[in-house]
């Protein structure tokens, strides 16, 4: 009953196996190569220089995911099923009870054929699911963690309001610092353990769910 009216809930990264994975720790760096940068240049290796690595990289870094999803599935069944059965149960002679009882009942019904059971039932079904999905986006995301092993945790979220029906883009999942471009983006196909999440909440939604009493009858029915 809880499921009713509720979309259907996502797992949590944190339980996956891809988190167990990079909470072991990485090897230990002997050596900081931008220390060493900035001790033997003229020219500062801070991110806020020319040449600086501006790229997300610690806690707080915001970076830019870029979704572009196009997905085609196609899938098709079809089951048949029948079932006949019949019982049939008569009374030519108990001591003679049929045929005293037989003037007593009305015009064309008799005591020789007491009980006759007959059943038939068949089910057939054919169906088809056809999906093509286009998805392009893209959204700010900000590293919430940073792993022992060096990967980033990110988290993102936008919200667009038009009129009175609102937009939501949710994206969470871990990268490593390398996937991450020049531009500072990273494509939603090289995010582990990746949660996207894209719908919307209002008048429009509203009207393309079924009402509650309908939903609650689908539940309950067994058939």
């Amino acid at each position: 009953m809880k499921q009713i009216g509720q979309p259907p809930a996502m797992s949590l990264p944190l339980e996956s196996a891809e988190m167990v994975a990079m909470s072991s720790p990485g090897l230990p760096r002997s050596l900081d190569p931008n220390r060493a940068v900035d001790g033997a240049s003229l020219w500062s290796g801070g991110r806020g220089s020319l040449l600086g690595n501006r790229r997300a990289e610690t806690r707080g870094d915001i970076l830019t995911v870029v979704i572009e999803i196009d997905d085609r599935a196609e899938f098709q069944s079809s089951s048949e099923r029948s079932r006949s059965g019949s019982e049939t149960m008569s009374m030519g002679g108990l001591f003679g009870i049929p045929q005293r009882l037989d003037p007593l009942l009305p015009a064309g019904a008799t005591m020789s054929d007491a009980v006759g059971l007959s059943s038939a039932s068949t089910a057939a079904g054919d169906g088809s699911v056809s999906r093509n999905e286009r998805l392009e986006l893209r959204v700010a995301a900000t590293v919430t963690d940073m792993l022992p092993n060096g990967s980033l945790a990110i988290e993102g979220r936008q919200e667009l309001r038009v009129n009175y029906e609102l937009r939501e883009l949710v994206v969470s999942g871990y990268v490593r610092p390398e996937d991450i471009s020049r531009q500072n983006e990273v494509s939603y196909d090289k995010i582990a353990a990746a949660r996207i999440s894209y719908g919307g909440r209002g008048q429009i939604d509203r009207m393309q769910q079924p009402r509650y009493g309908q939903r609650l009858v689908d539940a309950i029915l067994p058939f």
